[in-house]
């Protein structure tokens, strides 16, 4: 496959978001088909993996560990910390905490479920805004001294707080949906990576599913699909973004490639520095997305998805109050 680089390290220019192999749309999916969907990908080329602390409260960690360890000196390995599941009477819940012990203790924990010595890419999953970023990333710092981590990355942050960060330690990449239909980092910190040589990592690249082919049921999803809770997939604004996709299909069909190859194509033509992580459950989808490498488009192409498809024709937050309050990423 192509390569891009990430930072130091050269990888696949598509990678795989390990979301979706323990959580977050859909059904559960199962110990076998998570470890059918992470060996498919490594079998086809792809050498950027990303998860999370938080995915499935550490199941994705503990999936990519046990299928893939023995293949660790072949990928880049990138997680995050700074928001995990902790253990409470009711139950575990979701906590975002970046103080330098929660850092340290996420790192540790992350370090054993991935049966690995040390994390390639180890983001900032949130910044949490009760403590300065300048923490936060000064802990991380010391667990590259300590040779536990080799480059540190943050997620969805805005220009200003990139740059708090770079002053107390090199920031490798930033990560931020980016997509079609959420433009967001075209504010300020897409430029503001470019600007220090920062490699860009574009999750939710097919627009949660939304640009990957057949329309989707939003009635049919599974309860705990975090979709639910999105308010583009909210019944008056979905049914406005339906009729996105009639043109958004034909220009796939011009092109001759897929919905979901096209989606990524164009990622992949807004630079060198931007390196999509679709995720997916299944080993169809997988390598449609792959396939997406090969696609060319040209500027009339690009011109007409620009116009099609961006943030006056979408309707709808991509985040609810909540989730919005949470993240630190510019909105138009």
């Amino acid at each position: 496959m192509n390569q891009r680089q990430l930072g130091p390290f050269s990888v696949s220019a598509i990678g795989l978001g390990c979301m979706n192999i323990c959580h977050a749309y859909g059904a559960p999916v199962s110990k076998e088909q998570a470890e059918r969907v992470l060996l498919t990908a490594f079998d086809e080329g792809v050498t950027h993996f990303d998860t999370a602390a938080l995915y499935g409260f550490g199941a994705s960690e503990t999936h990519v560990g046990h299928v893939l360890a023995k293949h660790r000196q072949k990928f880049t390995l990138a997680s995050k910390g700074g928001m995990a599941g902790v253990q409470f009477d009711d139950g575990v819940k979701r906590v975002i905490d970046g103080r330098p012990e929660a850092i340290r203790r996420n790192c540790e924990d992350s370090l054993r479920r991935l049966k690995t010595d040390v994390i390639d890419l180890y983001y900032l999953h949130r910044w949490d805004k009760q403590v300065p970023v300048e923490d936060s990333v000064g802990a991380m710092s010391d667990l590259v001294r300590a040779g536990k981590v080799r480059a540190l990355g943050l997620s969805e942050v805005s220009a200003a707080t990139l740059r708090k960060a770079q002053a107390v330690h090199p920031i490798t990449a930033v990560q931020t949906e980016y997509s079609l239909w959420t433009r967001n980092p075209e504010i300020a910190v897409l430029d503001t990576c470019r600007e220090f040589g920062i490699a860009f990592v574009a999750f939710s690249p097919v627009a949660r599913g939304f640009l990957c082919g057949p329309d989707l049921d939003v009635s049919a999803f599974d309860a705990k699909d975090i979709r639910r809770a999105m308010p583009r997939f909210a019944p008056e604004h979905f049914a406005a973004n339906l009729k996105l996709l009639p043109a958004y299909r034909a220009i796939a069909n011009d092109v001759g490639c897929t919905p979901a190859q096209l989606a990524l194509a164009w990622l992949l033509h807004q630079g060198p520095d931007v390196l999509p992580i679709p995720g997916t459950s299944r080993e169809d989808h997988l390598r449609d997305n792959l396939g997406a490498v090969d696609v060319a488009l040209d500027a009339a192409t690009l011109a007409r998805l620009d116009e099609l498809i961006n943030q006056r024709t979408v309707s709808g937050s991509r985040y609810n109050e909540q989730s919005n309050r949470e993240v630190d990423t510019e909105t138009y």
